[in-house]
């Protein structure tokens, strides 16, 4: 009998709108999958075996040990996956089933040729990519591929090995499409897993304060993305701008309200099928990061950002896409002819336009 091989294609991601603010209780952010994607293959093998060729690790082979997944060698850039599959055989393990060797390559569209980042969620969307392909090769009655499913043990793994970030793009690599998100309280998940609740049992709570929507976008409505060429780090850039939570709290209190202000606008304008609306509401959010960045050590807008959202803004609205310092901009315009000007002159003033769309489908196996 032939072995059923599972191809797994997992979309990257983009923050259109609260950024920062999303990690505050009661905070909504806007967030998209877009049509570059990682790519899963996994296949029963005689030994487990994870390859990675574009980051240099064609044969990593590793071993169950006491419940630890131990590599035969190790490097920072392999935590991701080493936590989402030390997660899945934690399930695994709470549910009596035995491992089965496999072998599951993973290769990514997520970056530039050269390696650069974009900052389209990489890492997000490999702990997404390896925790679907592992719920459809195992395919148990009591182990469930479904979106919520990835999406819960996704962000338990991505969340644990970064230390912070909303899971946003855990739930756009996830989900697929346009999406209103408010994050889970991490505080109530840190404390669940602290005193011992089963990962089973997570899967089957309501996460409070998790809120994962599709939004349907206006349709004359376009977007455009463009890249400085410039990667950046968010999780250091994400400790400093929470710092100012306790160093300076009216800036930041000013900050969630503009925000929320910004993406409130943005959504009442989507169902208003408002383009102006949703347009004013990504110029809005702009000027909240903005102010938020004269109180932070670092440039959320780079010089770079401020020419492409300057360019944006003679077309249509622009912002900073994330956590800024570099990676990519967006812009949202109202027609063919305004979204092909401003590319034109992205292009003349060294901005890098991204050929991207929306991904509608998600985190999306299929079984050869």
């Amino acid at each position: 009998m032939e072995k059923s091989v599972i191809h797994v294609k997992v979309p990257g991601k983009l923050f259109i709108a609260g950024e920062y603010a999303v990690l505050e209780p009661n905070q909504f952010a806007i967030v998209i999958a877009v049509n570059r994607y990682m790519k899963g293959t996994i296949e029963e093998d005689s030994i487990h075996t994870i390859s990675l060729p574009q980051i240099g690790f064609p044969d990593i082979q590793f071993n169950l040990q006491d419940g630890q997944v131990l590599f035969n060698q190790e490097d920072e850039k392999l935590v991701f996956v080493k936590n989402a599959l030390s997660i899945f055989y934690q399930l695994l393990k709470e549910n009596g089933t035995l491992p089965r060797p496999f072998r599951l390559t993973v290769t990514s569209e997520l970056d530039d040729d050269s390696g650069k980042k974009f900052g389209l969620g990489s890492s997000a969307a490999i702990v997404v990519t390896v925790i679907t392909a592992l719920l459809n090769f195992y395919k148990l009655e009591n182990i469930r591929p479904t979106k919520e499913w990835i999406y819960k043990l996704s962000a338990i793994a991505h969340y644990q090995t970064q230390g912070n970030g909303s899971c946003a793009d855990i739930a756009a690599s996830t989900y697929g499409g346009w999406l209103h998100y408010r994050m889970f309280r991490p505080e109530w998940l840190n404390q669940e897993l602290k005193k011992g609740t089963s990962l089973s049992d997570l899967l089957k709570m309501d996460w409070p304060g998790l809120h994962i929507e599709r939004l349907t976008p206006p349709i004359e409505m376009h977007l455009a993305v463009g890249w400085t060429k410039k990667a950046a780090s968010t999780a250091s850039m994400v400790k400093t701008v929470q710092r100012i939570r306790n160093d300076n709290p009216p800036v930041y209190k000013r900050f969630l309200k503009e925000s929320t202000d910004a993406v409130t606008r943005i959504l009442e304008s989507f169902l208003q099928k408002n383009v102006e609306g949703v347009i004013d509401g990504i110029k809005k959010n702009r000027m909240a990061l903005q102010k938020l960045g004269e109180h932070v050590s670092f440039a959320i807008e780079t010089k770079e950002l401020k020419k492409l959202i300057d360019i944006a803004n003679k077309y249509g609205g622009g912002k900073s896409s994330g956590a800024g310092g570099g990676d990519c901009g967006i812009a949202l315009v109202k027609n063919d002819g305004l979204l092909e000007a401003l590319t034109d002159e992205w292009k003349k003033s060294g901005i890098f336009p991204l050929s991207l769309q929306i991904s509608e489908q998600g985190a999306d196996p299929t079984e050869f």
